[in-house]
């Protein structure tokens, strides 16, 4: 996490409150228990899934969908282990 300032990481952890309350649970789960652990190329991964509109970000951590990128899935696998 080295090339991320305080700052930036602030965005993102800001970014990732979300609309839907179930999605925010997840999320909160996930910066408290995983987040601080991540290499730079999985914060990267992480900040695309937060371009995902809720609901579609909703249907990938409860398995209704997939993505193509392993990055993001891998990700993705962490959340839905929470």
């Amino acid at each position: 996490m080295s090339q991320y300032d305080p700052l930036e990481l602030k965005r993102i952890r800001w970014r990732s409150r979300r609309g839907l309350l179930e999605l925010d649970l997840v999320l909160s789960k996930f910066f408290a228990s995983h987040f601080d652990l991540l290499q730079p190329v999985q914060i990267d991964a992480y900040r695309r899934l937060l371009d995902l509109p809720d609901t579609d970000f909703l249907d990938v951590v409860n398995g209704k969908a997939d993505l193509e990128d392993a990055e993001e899935m891998a990700i993705v696998a962490l959340l839905r282990a929470l």
